[in-house]
């Protein structure tokens, strides 16, 4: 049975290593909104859908030095819950200087 996603490019086991990454960050946080327990996973989710292959790449790129490629995508899961880890923060950045710009004084 072919992935539902593939037509999106999106694989559903970096899926869910991104959205481990998101719940792993949503639940690092001291206050638990609902930002925090609900749009954490599915950012990180999304961020690791699109950014993990152009990251894979790039280290690939520069002679990072990563396992060998044995079939089992270890390095494209490593760098999926990277990247879902990752991508709130970002997003919280993002949002706050947003805000910032747009807020009336």
């Amino acid at each position: 049975m072919e992935d539902p996603l593939n037509p999106y490019g999106l694989k559903i086991s970096v899926l869910i290593a991104g959205f481990a990454g998101g719940v792993l960050r949503a639940l690092s946080r001291n206050q638990h909104s609902f930002r925090e327990t609900i749009a954490s996973p599915v950012c990180g989710a999304l961020a690791a859908g699109y950014l993990t292959e152009p990251l894979v790449h790039y280290l690939k790129a520069i002679h990072f030095p990563l396992p060998p490629d044995d079939g089992s995508n270890v390095t494209m899961h490593a760098g999926a819950f990277l990247v879902g880890v990752c991508a709130m923060w970002i997003s919280d950045a993002l949002f706050d200087f947003i805000s910032r710009r747009i807020s009336i004084k």
